[in-house]
């Protein structure tokens, strides 16, 4: 699954969107704070191989090096940033894991093509066994949580990707039960038809998959939505993933059985990989912004324009900050707020303790208090 078809996984769950990050009550900016732990980077990996799922949809097998097995660990319905360059240019896209680490199965991403994808097309008709391809370290935050309730999945197309992981891995180490409704356009186009049989047999008590394809069945409704889901409505933990009209059907279905918004846990991905725009406004503070930047020994202030981002207003300041995917998901673009406030629209790149201490999207990041400080490229002392 790709999450930045065109967009981004424009949610990680109900409760993610419109973080704000702020210093407001430190007596002092700082000024030299640690370059945050985690590693961001992207690292050339080894495509052992490449499974051909479907007619459009490829599996790559990864071969991470030993020295970086640490920096590739991930939760089962997490994802990497893939980089590639298509014509010179370079492009970057990130794909969710739909193997389990639990499994002991090797690191894979899938990728499914769509008309006009940019990056979806090159690697499903380019990329080969032994290429090389570049990926930063596993990221995102649509994952298992700690509890005994039902596992109730909706899926669409290759939304089952890190739906997959999950699955595998409740029914490896947990005894809960698993449902999932998978939809797709027609049998062809189901991706991990023949695993999921397999899951199924292995699991008959535990696991039941229903399978509807929209030729025959028609596209999903909320009716259909709440059928599925009213037996576990009560005490299920809810994962979606899937195109944007589909989801906005299963959480209607939902809401219709008034399923708590923290049992929901969605992952959003649009229909093409045409990069998006940027994220919508944030209300304006009452006063005029200023907005002060650090990139490279260069600082720069200027009055923020309504609606511009960190990271557009660094370029208008004529910076070159540093960027990439322009969706949230990369951290590309991450840089520190040491004075002020943001909003930030999208995380799928950083942790919690990474925006506890003040690290945000620029890409995302629009100012919300009359002055606000940015640094770029904080080095460890």
């Amino acid at each position: 699954m790709s999450c930045s078809r065109g967009s981004v996984r424009a949610s990680l769950a109900n409760s993610e969107n419109g973080i704000i990050v702020g210093v407001m009550g430190r007596p002092e900016p700082i000024l030299s704070p640690p370059r945050p732990r985690r590693d961001h980077g992207f690292h050339p990996i080894r495509v052992a191989e490449v499974v051909q799922e479907t007619a459009d949809a490829v599996s790559l097998v990864l071969e991470v090096p030993t020295e970086l097995a640490d920096v590739f660990a991930y939760e089962p319905g997490q994802f990497c940033n893939l980089r590639v360059a298509v014509d010179g240019e370079p492009q970057m896209r990130c794909y969710s894991m739909s193997s389990a680490p639990v499994m002991d199965e090797a690191m894979q991403v899938t990728v499914k093509r769509v008309p006009g994808g940019i990056v979806s097309n090159w690697i499903v008709d380019r990329v080969r066994d032994g290429d090389t391809v570049e990926l930063s370290p596993p990221t995102g935050f649509f994952q298992l949580t700690d509890t005994a309730g039902p596992f109730v999945a909706f899926a669409a197309g290759s939304g089952i990707t890190p739906v997959l992981s999950l699955v595998k891995t409740a029914l490896v180490t947990t005894s809960r039960v698993v449902r999932l409704h998978y939809a797709n356009r027609d049998a062809q186009s189901v991706i991990f038809d023949t695993t999921l049989s397999e899951l199924e047999t292995r699991y008959p008590d535990r696991l039941t998959v229903v399978r509807t394809f929209d030729v025959e069945h028609g596209l999903l409704t909320a009716d259909a939505v709440t059928a599925f889901a009213d037996e576990s409505a009560r005490d299920g933990e809810f994962y979606l993933c899937g195109p944007g009209p589909y989801m906005e059907v299963v959480e209607q279905g939902l809401g219709i059985l008034r399923v708590e918004a923290e049992r929901i846990r969605i992952e959003r991905f649009a229909q093409t990989d045409l990069r998006m725009g940027a994220p919508p406004a944030a209300p304006e503070p009452a006063q005029a912004t200023r907005v002060t930047i650090e990139l490279d020994g260069r600082t720069d202030v200027t009055d923020h324009r309504a609606g511009t981002t960190i990271l557009q207003t660094a370029r208008q300041m004529g910076m070159a900050p540093p960027f990439s995917c322009e969706s949230g998901s990369c951290a590309t673009c991450m840089a520190r707020i040491v004075e002020g406030s943001v909003s930030m629209f999208v995380n799928n790149a950083l942790t919690p303790e990474e925006v506890e201490e003040g690290w945000i999207l620029t890409c995302q990041s629009v100012p919300t208090s009359a002055a606000v400080r940015v640094v770029y490229g904080f080095e460890e002392d």
